[in-house]
Parts: C-alpha cells; structure tokens; sequence
C-alpha cells in the first residue's frame, strides 16, 4: 500500500512537471518579432547581445529557422519562436520527415537556446492555396509527435492566422469565424492546441482598421470609448476590440478555454504621401501603449487580468522588404541600434553594443566628451542635409519628448519657415539637453558643431 501511494505520488509530480516546463515557455514578457529582410542589419550575435544587455525584451519570433540566430542566441536567456515555411506544411505530414526536420533544425540548438515555439506556417488560411490548409492540423499533429518522441516536451506547436478569419469584430459579442473556415479548419486547429496546452495566435493590427475619425481609438490615445450593447462592456482601444473578437469566436466554437496569443501588431513609422497614418507620433503611440497595457496586466473587458505572449512587428526597419515605403519602416530599432522612438522598453541610457555602422538620423556610437567648461557649442544643420533627412530629425527629436513648441506656427523660431531653421533648432535642443557630446549632434551624419551662435531675432537657441 505504502509503495503505491509513493508511486502515485511520483505520477502526480512526474505529471505537474510536464505541464510546468510545457507553459515554462509561457513568459509574461513584451516580445518582438526579428526579420532579416535587409542588407544593412547587424550581425545576429550583436542582436542577441544588444537585446539582452539593453532591453527588457525576453523573447524573439522569426518567420524562419535561422540557424545563425539560433547559435547567437545561445545561453542569452531570450526565448526563440521559429516558423516553419508555408511550403513546408504538405511535407511535415510525414511522421519520418516531421522527425527529419526536428533533427535538423531543433535539436542541434534546444535547449542552449530557448526555443518556446513553433509556428508551422504563417497566416495559412489567408493566403492559400488550399492544400496547405487542407494539411495545416495534420502537419501541426506529426511536428508535436516528432518533438515528444525526440524527448523535447518544451516546445509548443502552433501557427498564426491573419483576422481575416472573423467575419465580424464589431462589436466583440457578435464576432464568429468566416464559415467554412470556422467548423472546417479552426475547430481542429483549436482541438489541437487544447490538447497540447498551446495558444491560438492571431495577428491583430488597428493599423489596417485606422480611419481619422477613429485615431484615438486605435493609437491607445484618451476617448470616449465604443460600449458593447450586448455584452455591457465599453471598449477604449481597438487592440482589445480584436482579441475579445478572436475570443467570443473562439467560445462560440467550445473553445473559449484555448490561451489567446499575439504573433504580430504594430504600426509603421514611415510612408508614402497616401499613408498619412505613418508617422513616428503614431507609431510611438500604439506601441508605447501597447507595452503599457501589457505591463499592467489588466487583459481585456472579456479577459479582465489576463497577459498575453505579444510580439510587436518589428525589431528592426528592413530596406529589402517589397511594397510601399510602410513596409520598410516597421521596425522599433534602426540597424545601427538607435530606437526610432522611445516606447520604454530600454534598461537605462542604452549604448549600440560593439560600433555597429551608423545609417539612419538619430545621435550615433559615443566616440567624444563634452566640452570643457565655458567653451560654447551648438549643434546645427548641415548645408548639405536634405530636406527629407532634416524632416526625420524633426521627426525623432519631437516624438522624444523635446520641446518643439518654438518652431510651431507663433512660436519664437518659427522664422524663417523652413526644413534646415526648425531641424538646426531641434538638433541642438537635442544636443544640449543630452550633454553636448560630439555623438549626440550626428544624426549619421547630417549634423555639425559650429562656435557661433545660431540664435536670431526672438529665437533663443539653448546652450
């Protein structure tokens, strides 16, 4: 009697420690996701240590299985999701080859690094074509058979899917899946992942559903708010419009217990002229109040006090990427490490590690010290800067918290009206408020250090 109840109680905690290390890759961390469509990015061991040493960010998501990243990212202690190509889907129905691709591509790196997902496609029902789709559960049921039988039980198998699998999300409580998609593919999808304690990741953007009218709304900005008639509930974002969406989509199926995740949102920083949404002000926004909410832990109106795993779009701006100037401008991080815009997710004041090469306009690597005592300086801009370049210091300097009220319309150095007057103004409010280092009057190269002032008539350059 006495060894059975031992041996029952090993069961028991054999049991608990399963689920443990199963939800262990569960972490209530701000994520990212890392592309490398770019011929000007950093090295992936500079990522890694950039990220560890500098930022609160934990967790990374590829939209591949990168073995260079995999290796830098060994021992950091940051968790890696990696996604197997779309193409590869009718082929990982393959118990053998599912086994095959294990091998390969997990565990020459698992557990040095901590590889917590892996997505077997991305936004599959989306884009097709339909033998993919028809493979997607199937596919997804042989990888976790290859992972438990070679002894990996850590890792979680999903895939991400675009909302365009709603056909409704306003308001929330009348929400459902497309049909056909619905009974057809997300219903064994969702059985799936209950069965293996693993999320349902969608990739929600209020980018894609900004209207002027609704800016606030969708930039986590103060508004009214859109209340729910049915369910009583008042909305006061869009992102938590969507996830209550997915979520009564999901109940209205039977699975509303299946853990909600987010592989993709974000807003980008940059554009052409017929995406006025595309500004770093907006971009600082959604994202800076994303990272908020998320820390505060307060969920959803339907999911009160529930963290989501969230991977914002994206680390890095990719200039390779194809499309309007938006897609290359995604990214938190300018490759030479400098942040587009502060969304507080910096530990402290954070140097680029190792002088990775500087090429977007923000202060570059320290290399100087500040001036001796009574020897004036100010920063201006060059004659040779474009006025395209001078708008993006602008740009960085006023999304920082930097006064730019003087070169505002009435404002004291709103004359003479142009690029190179405001930037020169910005940059060395910059430049002085930062403690007048070489470095932090750069802006790759687009500014310079002069002796004289530059002050005039009622604008008061700071010193």
């Amino acid at each position: 009697m006495e060894f059975s109840n031992r041996q029952s109680l090993f069961s028991v905690l054999l049991f608990v420690s399963i689920l443990f290390v199963q939800h262990f890759a569960a972490v209530n961390s701000i994520g990212v996701n890392y592309g490398t469509l770019g011929n000007n990015l950093p090295p992936p061991a500079q990522v890694a240590q950039f990220l560890k040493e500098k930022t609160t960010i934990d967790k990374i998501k590829l939209f591949d299985v990168n073995p260079d990243i995999l290796r830098a990212f060994a021992g950091t202690g940051i968790f890696v999701a990696v996604t197997v190509p779309n193409g590869e889907i009718p082929n990982l129905v393959d118990v053998r080859y599912a086994r095959r691709w294990v091998a390969n591509n997990i565990k020459p790196f698992y557990p040095q690094t901590k590889i917590n997902y892996i997505l077997v496609g991305n936004e599959v029902l989306h884009w097709g074509p339909q033998n993919l789709v028809d493979n997607l559960v199937a596919a997804m049921r042989s990888l976790h058979s290859a992972l438990i039988r070679s002894g990996i039980n850590g890792v979680n198998v999903t895939t991400a899917h675009a909302l365009s699998i709603l056909e409704s999300s306003d308001p929330p409580s009348l929400a459902k899946f497309r049909p056909g998609w619905d009974i057809g593919d997300l219903a064994p999808t969702l059985k799936f992942l209950r069965e293996t304690r693993s999320p349902f990741m969608v990739n929600p953007y209020p980018y894609f559903g900004y209207s002027p009218e609704q800016a606030n709304f969708a930039l986590f900005k103060p508004n009214r708010g859109i209340r729910d008639r049915f369910t009583k509930r008042t909305y006061t974002n869009m992102f938590d419009q969507l996830i209550d969406a997915v979520y009564v989509s999901m109940k209205k199926l039977g699975y509303g217990d299946v853990d909600v995740a987010v592989g993709e949102t974000g807003w980008a920083s940059a554009g052409d002229s017929f995406e006025p949404k595309c500004t770093i002000p907006n971009a600082a926004s959604y994202n800076g109040g994303l990272v908020k909410k998320y820390n505060q832990g307060i969920g959803t109106p339907l999911l009160p006090g529930r963290k989501f795993d969230i991977y914002i779009f994206s680390l890095f701006n990719e200039n390779l990427k194809s499309g309007a100037t938006s897609e290359k401008n995604f990214g938190l991080f300018r490759p030479d490490f400098t942040p587009v815009y502060d969304i507080g997710i910096m530990r402290g004041t954070a140097a680029v590690p190792n002088k990775p090469t500087p090429s977007a306009p923000t202060p570059s690597t320290p290399v100087s010290t500040p001036p001796t005592p009574g020897n004036k300086k100010w920063c201006v801009a060059k004659a040779e800067a474009t006025d395209e370049q001078l708008q993006l210091n602008i740009d960085y300097v006023c999304s920082q918290g930097m006064d730019c009220g003087p070169i505002q319309p009435n404002g004291a150095c709103f004359d003479p009206n142009t690029k190179r007057a405001h930037a020169s103004y910005v940059m060395n409010s910059w430049y002085q408020s930062k403690g007048r280092n070489d470095f932090d009057c750069n802006f790759s190269g687009t500014g310079a250090i002069v002796n004289s002032d530059p002050s005039h008539g009622p604008c008061s350059f700071l010193t």
